[in-house]
């Protein structure tokens, strides 16, 4: 979904692995933000751009159209206002990708209907109590808070459990059977 040569920023980019291979295959000009000084160390020890920071509370310093991209990867159900980093990323960007697990998946929704309990799978490897995880939604609680903050989808990928792109043939059905989703977004004009 990334263009060669892009500038790139990548909130929430862990160890810097998502930014590493964008600039090794689509030669884009990447910076990061991340919250463990863990992740900003291996991230510099990547040679790559990274600064300490939190998605909440540092998104408003970046001047509007900083970006052609502004990625947050997996990080949106961690945030404690989904909403408001989501508005920071379309203003930031001139296109935004987000991508999360879908708690809508069938898989999630089983575990809590025939168990009772949070689900613990590949994606979602925490226990409910350990997990950083406090917002969690589906993808249709996505799409309807893209049209609250007058963002366009312009792109979607839903990804089966094996990580593989399926084909879904309603909103119902990607919702049902996406264990995780990714959006390119962008404001409305």
């Amino acid at each position: 979904m990334i263009e060669k040569g892009s500038r790139v920023l990548d909130i929430g980019c862990e160890d810097g692995a998502l930014l590493e291979y964008l600039f090794r295959e689509k030669q884009v000009t990447g910076r990061g933000i991340e919250l463990s000084q863990a992740g900003v160390n291996a991230c510099v020890a990547r040679g790559l751009s990274v600064i300490q920071g939190n998605a909440d509370t540092d998104l408003g310093n970046y001047p509007d159209d900083a970006f052609d991209y502004a990625v947050l990867s997996q990080t949106l159900q961690a945030v404690h206002a989904p909403h408001l980093v989501l508005e920071q990323l379309a203003r930031i960007g001139r296109k935004t990708i987000v991508s999360f697990p879908n708690f809508g998946y069938w898989k999630v929704r089983r575990r809590l209907l025939l168990q009772g309990r949070m689900p613990v799978t590949r994606v979602l490897p925490a226990q409910w109590y350990e997990t950083p995880n406090i917002h969690l939604c589906t993808i249709r609680d996505f799409l309807l808070l893209c049209e609250d903050l007058n963002v366009e989808v312009e792109r979607s990928l839903i990804l089966d459990e094996r990580g593989r792109m399926t084909t879904a043939r309603s909103l119902w059905w990607a919702n049902l059977i996406g264990q995780q989703a990714i959006f390119l977004l962008r404001r409305k004009s």
